[in-house]
């Protein structure tokens, strides 16, 4: 390489602005939507961390709370009809239910526990949505983003290659621009899909756990439930 061309190659800017203001509009279209598709992971990983977070915080303080001893129809005089919690919900349901199968002589009315069963499983698919909601999201971020930076990349080598041609010229300052801006494209959209990936799995164990722990709950409240209608 000579020296004039290699002083030419160390005056381009290889900053990522500087990369990104040189690229073509396909290609800063391509990038700006895998920033988007980034910033939009990211927010709901936080979000849900958060959230996951509470919900089995929220989880052990009310188990303990029913487990303690006390009568459950104070337990569902305390937190209410339509409490805040995800457990409580799930108990609440279940009570309610519990409460609308008696009579005004206080008879049972038949088919209370099956109505109770499908009481609390109707609540934890609520919550099982809530918080599964926007793990979508992740997934499709993590399948799609590689591709929309191939896409770029792509687009962006070809666009560097009809410029060799036009200006006749191969020399590094000219061919190096055009690549390390079709490059930036690809290193975006991994960059978009690894963290949604990794937090996709993560968060879908999470969220399974947890809502296991809830139809657990529900199976030994619906235990509690057959135990008294038995006797």
């Amino acid at each position: 390489m000579d020296a004039q061309t290699l002083a030419l190659a160390q005056e381009i800017d290889f900053s990522m602005w500087a990369l990104f203001a040189r690229a073509g509009f396909i290609v800063k279209l391509v990038m700006i939507i895998l920033i988007g598709a980034s910033v939009w992971s990211w927010a709901i990983i936080l979000q849900k961390l958060i959230t996951y977070r509470a919900a089995r915080r929220e989880a052990q303080i009310f188990e303990r709370a029913f487990w303690s001893g006390n009568p459950l129809d104070e337990l569902f005089e305390d937190i209410g009809a339509d409490p805040a919690g995800h457990s409580q919900r799930v108990f609440a349901a279940g009570m309610t239910e519990w409460r609308r199968s008696h009579r005004t002589d206080g008879a049972l009315i038949p088919g209370a526990q099956s109505r109770i069963d499908r009481s609390m499983d109707v609540a934890i698919a609520k919550e099982s949505e809530g918080l599964q909601g926007g793990l979508q999201v992740l997934a499709t971020v993590g399948a799609t983003a590689p591709f929309i930076g191939l896409f770029g990349t792509v687009w962006g080598i070809m666009s560097a290659f009809i410029g060799i041609a036009e200006s006749q010229n191969t020399s590094l300052a000219v061919v190096a621009p055009g690549i390390a801006e079709a490059l930036l494209a690809t290193g975006l959209g991994l960059l978009a899909a690894i963290p949604a990936v990794i937090f996709y799995n993560k968060l879908s164990a999470d969220a399974d756990r947890i809502i296991g722990g809830y139809e657990a709950f529900a199976d030994e409240f619906a235990t509690i439930f057959s135990r008294q209608l038995d006797s």
